[in-house]
């Protein structure tokens, strides 16, 4: 097959700081958690430039709820790796869990990015 008649490929797509931050998150939380709201906003000091995210997750059923106090766990002092971006804090600011009609834990959290030169 020639090059000539071979599909254009589609673009790439870039993924966003925010993209690759809901990805590590996902992989922390074993992919158990949907996000419902994620929130970004410029932060700066004297010295630092970043951002401020903001996201409340869902976790539904027995094993997402395992996964979403793990989660609550190891979110403060966990090492994100996220290319040029520095996370300089990571906290839960929220917890509901609720039982019926089904097992859920809603978790609101806050991250602190900061442009790594």
């Amino acid at each position: 097959m020639s090059d000539e008649s071979k599909p254009p490929r589609p673009p790439r797509t870039r993924r966003s700081t925010a993209d690759r931050l809901r990805e590590a998150l996902a992989d922390l939380h074993e992919h158990r958690g949907q996000v419902l709201t994620h929130t970004e906003t410029a932060w700066a000091s004297i010295t630092f430039a970043g951002t401020r995210h903001s996201l409340a997750l869902l976790f539904s059923g027995d094993e997402a709820l395992v996964a979403g106090e793990r989660f609550i766990a190891e979110l403060p002092e966990h090492e994100f790796a996220i290319p040029a971006q520095l996370v300089a804090d990571a906290g839960v600011i929220e917890v509901e869990h609720r039982l019926l009609p089904e097992p859920r834990l809603l978790v609101r959290c806050e991250l602190l990015l900061l442009e790594d030169a």
